[in-house]
């Protein structure tokens, strides 16, 4: 049986991840039992659960400082988190595990009019975006047959995130503005989940891919979408522009990631987006 590793299980993907692998043999580390900032932690975390075992071997590390705003005066620590300790974990795992590494839409410029391919130029314009790009070329620095998945757009049934977000709002508010000029490409972690799950059995080459769900709108139109999916109107979420909402972290305008490659490696495409939606408000709602 595969033994798996996960970084980040209490986050929105890494519990869904988990709960995706019930019934495998799987080490789940919190943030509060690994400390990324932590070298010596990380390597020894890394080092010890492959040494406990033997057989095939996963680590997914889906580990990241999110604070998107807050990274743009605290970048050191974030750099830590996103851009050092993959590294550490791929050069520990010394290609004795294959490692899937999550990142993100936002090491791109944002400025896009087509899908972004994986080997498009980046081009990060914050501190966030600046930080996993580095841990994406650490990771493949240390293990070239590593995984790097670039995701975007995530949300889950569970933790904070803009569904949540919404449905509150939907109760809370009679009307909510919701930027209607940037678009992406939303992903549902239980999709996402199964997806690493599919990539780790696959034997697909390695490298960079991108994995979200299919199709692409707007926060308002995933707003909208979270609206109807309760039975609400969703004319009450109004439509504004971003420069009506700044923040100290600039929000890429086009997030939208082909998975093309993704596909071409024989790999099952997401669903799309609107039922990535409808799956986690049945979860927050209970309805099955």
């Amino acid at each position: 049986m595969t033994r798996w590793l996960v970084t980040g299980a209490h986050g929105q993907l890494g519990r869904d991840l988990v709960r995706q692998l019930a019934g495998h043999d799987v080490l789940a580390l919190t943030r509060t039992e690994l400390d990324l900032r932590e070298e010596g932690a990380v390597r020894a975390a890394v080092g010890n659960w492959l040494a406990a075992g033997s057989g095939d071997a996963v680590i997914v590390n889906t580990a990241a400082y999110t604070a998107v705003d807050a990274a743009e005066t605290d970048e050191a620590a974030a750099l830590i988190v996103n851009g050092r300790a993959p590294g550490w974990i791929a050069e520990a795992a010394g290609g004795r595990a294959r490692l899937i590494h999550i990142s993100t839409d936002y090491v791109f410029a944002g400025d896009a009019t087509t899908p972004y391919e994986p080997g498009d130029p980046t081009g990060p314009r914050t501190a966030y975006g600046r930080t996993k790009l580095a841990g994406e070329r650490a990771v493949l620095a240390a293990d070239p047959d590593a995984y790097v998945i670039r995701t975007a757009w995530v949300f889950a049934g569970h933790g904070t995130n803009f569904v949540r977000t919404m449905l509150r709002l939907e109760r809370e508010t009679d009307t909510v503005r919701v930027v209607d000029d940037q678009l992406g490409s939303p992903t549902w972690t239980r999709h996402l989940a199964d997806a690493l799950v599919e990539l780790a059995g696959s034997g697909a080459r390695a490298g960079v891919y991108h994995c979200v769900g299919a199709g692409s709108t707007s926060w308002r139109g995933l707003a909208a979408v979270v609206f109807q999916a309760v039975g609400a109107d969703p004319d009450r979420v109004l439509p504004v522009s971003t420069t009506e909402f700044p923040r100290p972290a600039p929000r890429p305008a086009y997030s939208v990631l082909s998975t093309r490659a993704w596909q071409t490696a024989g790999l099952t495409a997401l669903p799309p987006w609107r039922d990535g939606v409808l799956g986690a408000v049945d979860a927050v709602l209970d309805r099955g």
